[in-house]
């Protein structure tokens, strides 16, 4: 099985319990797991950490071979990601944001072309109208979803002190 990495897990991550600072074994687990094919993000994501000169900006750039490209097998569930969104009455500015080049978007069409499972600290919110949620747009395409901490268990992480 294959985490893919929505951005708030990282940011999430460097911000509270795995500051670089702090827990430094966290982020040799995400190379060791990206090295072991187990989890790896998307290129959408890796440009929304980069936005932030810090740390975190520091890391993405230094391990783009985390980040994948979004291949033409990805854009084939566009169409039918789009048609859900647009079912679900979101208000036209929700849609906005979340359809087209947005990571959260890339994100779900990516992890469906390729069978991995979105590791988001979103919840779902199926009533919402003025946003799309990862967890929503996941259920309706078929793609699982679960937190960090779920990740980390199912993968047998530990981190030593």
């Amino acid at each position: 099985m294959m985490y893919l990495l929505d951005t708030n897990v990282f940011i999430e991550a460097k911000n509270r319990y795995y500051a670089f600072d702090i827990a430094p074994g966290f982020w040799t687990w995400l190379d060791t797991a990206h090295q072991k094919s187990l989890a790896c993000s998307i290129e959408a994501v890796r440009k929304e950490l980069l936005a932030g000169e810090d740390e975190l900006a520091r890391w993405a750039r230094g391990n783009a071979a985390f980040f994948q490209p979004i291949d033409q097998g990805t854009t084939r569930h566009f169409a039918a990601l789009t048609t859900w969104a647009k079912s679900r009455n979101f208000t036209q500015a929700a849609l906005n944001e979340f359809t087209g080049a947005n990571a959260d978007y890339l994100l779900v069409a990516y992890a469906r072309e390729h069978k991995h499972t979105v590791v988001t600290h979103e919840r779902p919110q199926p009533n919402s109208r003025k946003r799309v949620l990862i967890p929503d747009a996941c259920m309706a395409m078929d793609v699982d979803t679960l937190d960090t901490f779920q990740m980390l268990r199912q993968t047998g992480a530990q981190f030593h002190l």
